[in-house]
């Protein structure tokens, strides 16, 4: 299946603004904005925080199948699918990263 048929099988996002990644303390460091671009990485970032918890490996692993192609891609081309790459350090450090959802104001 294509990333679109695996983003078609998850839940809406139209009530979120952005999904912020945090650190092992707490700490915001990175925040993904529901905008064109980025939508489908908010999108499986929300699926993988309702389904898991956190980006665990096992999340991690789970995201990594759902971004299909731009798996690939990320992997010849480290740098151009940074929400991949996170997903792909998260399952080589083994070191999770917790998630949090920001609202539509």
């Amino acid at each position: 299946m294509t990333f679109a048929d695996n983003l078609a099988a998850l839940p809406t996002i139209d009530h979120l603004a952005a999904i912020e990644v945090l650190d092992a303390d707490g700490t915001v460091i990175d925040t993904v904005e529901n905008k064109p671009g980025k939508s489908g990485s908010v999108k499986v970032y929300n699926h993988l925080a309702q389904v898991y918890g956190a980006l665990t490996p096992e999340a991690a692993s789970a995201g990594l199948t759902i971004f299909a192609e731009h798996t690939e891609d990320a992997r010849a081309n480290p740098g151009k699918h940074p929400n991949v790459d996170r997903l792909e350090q998260v399952l080589a450090s083994g070191n999770p990263l917790g998630l949090r959802s920001v609202p539509s104001a």
